[in-house]
């Protein structure tokens, strides 16, 4: 599946830049820009880079104003828009948005770009949207609901991650954001690549195309996307158990979104030795993913790899259901009036209000 990225604020710049790496059949990726309001977030990336809002913010970003945030890009969507300009290529399946959703730039700017492009071009947008983890603060859930809320509305479908999905204890917030972007990257690259990836001649022999994972994705206004990976032996026979063992393992311990078992659609990749892949394996796994999902329309494929371990990747559409998603939107709607009640008590005490008499 091509596609172009654009990387919204630092979270998204940060992690566009990874999944351009990532770009296993090195041909995904069409093209990649970071856009920020903040020049020094923008100043370590190694792909292309745009800032925005110089008239309004002067390069210091909105400081968590996602509602700035919106302005801004709304001010200047024909700027990114022209620095866009031989990157959407009529090659591209579809284009995707990167942000993270509880500051600033990324949660205000990515669904103004998500009406934009989707005004523009007729292939799918479909925006990768990281949720703030518990600890992260209140305005960053309230940030991250107003967004998410909106994004749904523009994009075509929202992939979500959940910032706790695979954060290990004891890491430092660095080392998780770290952490968090690699699993991401190697997820969503997988995703990207099956049906583009030419390392070794014998093709799969049930292809996944692009058109697997729009329709997919069309089924719901979020989704989420899991991995598994487990040693395998030479013969493909006796690795039925491991094929469905992997399938599992990517939905109830490694999604992006955990607890999202209730779909309205699901696709499955084997990633593997073509040799290795049990049929028998990956006709069992889709059945039990449909019936652990709840859905009929369970797509699935597998794709061609040098290595003696098998994998299986599961992308979720339609997730709108899952606990997680309710309960992440109490947690916003919480700390809205968290904020708000802040707000208030410190507009009460601030000096640089006058009195009213």
């Amino acid at each position: 599946m091509k596609v172009a990225l654009i990387g919204v604020g630092q979270a998204g710049g940060k992690l566009a830049e990874s999944l351009a790496s990532h770009d296993l059949a090195r041909s995904s990726v069409t093209g990649t820009l970071a856009v920020n309001t903040a020049r020094a977030d923008l100043q370590p990336l190694h792909i292309d880079t745009l800032l925005v809002g110089e008239a309004q913010v002067n390069g210091h970003g909105v400081g968590g104003d996602n509602e700035l945030g919106a302005r801004v890009m709304d001010a200047d969507a024909t700027e990114v828009m022209e620095a866009l300009s031989g990157r959407v290529t009529s090659e591209c399946d579809a284009i995707l948005l990167v942000a993270g959703l509880g500051g600033g730039t990324g949660s205000g700017g990515a669904p103004v770009l998500a009406r934009e492009l989707s005004e523009v071009y007729d292939i799918p947008v479909y925006a990768l949207g990281v949720l703030p983890g518990r600890n992260e603060g209140a305005l960053y859930q309230k940030n991250a609901g107003r967004s998410l809320k909106t994004l749904a509305r523009e994009a075509d479908s929202v992939i979500l991650v959940d910032n706790d999905a695979w954060r290990a204890a004891g890491e430092s917030m660095d080392e998780g954001f770290a952490a968090v972007n690699d699993r991401i990257a190697q997820r969503v690259g997988l995703l990207l690549a099956a049906g583009e990836y030419e390392g070794r001649d014998v093709a799969a022999e049930s292809v996944v195309d692009s058109s697997e994972v729009i329709n997919t994705l069309r089924e719901g206004s979020l989704a989420a996307i899991g991995y598994a990976s487990a040693a395998s032996s030479e013969d493909a026979a006796e690795n039925l158990n491991a094929v469905t063992s992997v399938a599992r393992n990517a939905l109830l311990t490694g999604t992006s979104l955990p607890d999202a078992t209730e779909a309205s659609s699901a696709l499955l990749v084997v990633a593997g030795d073509p040799d290795r892949i049990s049929r028998k394996g990956v006709e069992s796994a889709r059945s039990w993913l449909g019936e652990e999902t709840g859905t009929m329309q369970v797509r699935g494929g597998d794709m061609p790899l040098d290595s003696d371990r098998l994998a299986a990747l599961v992308l979720l559409g339609g997730v709108e259901r899952s606990p997680r998603v309710r309960e992440f939107f109490e947690r916003a709607g919480a700390a809205a009036e968290e904020v708000e009640r802040a707000d208030a008590t410190e507009s009460l005490v601030s000096d640089d209000l006058d009195g009213l008499l």
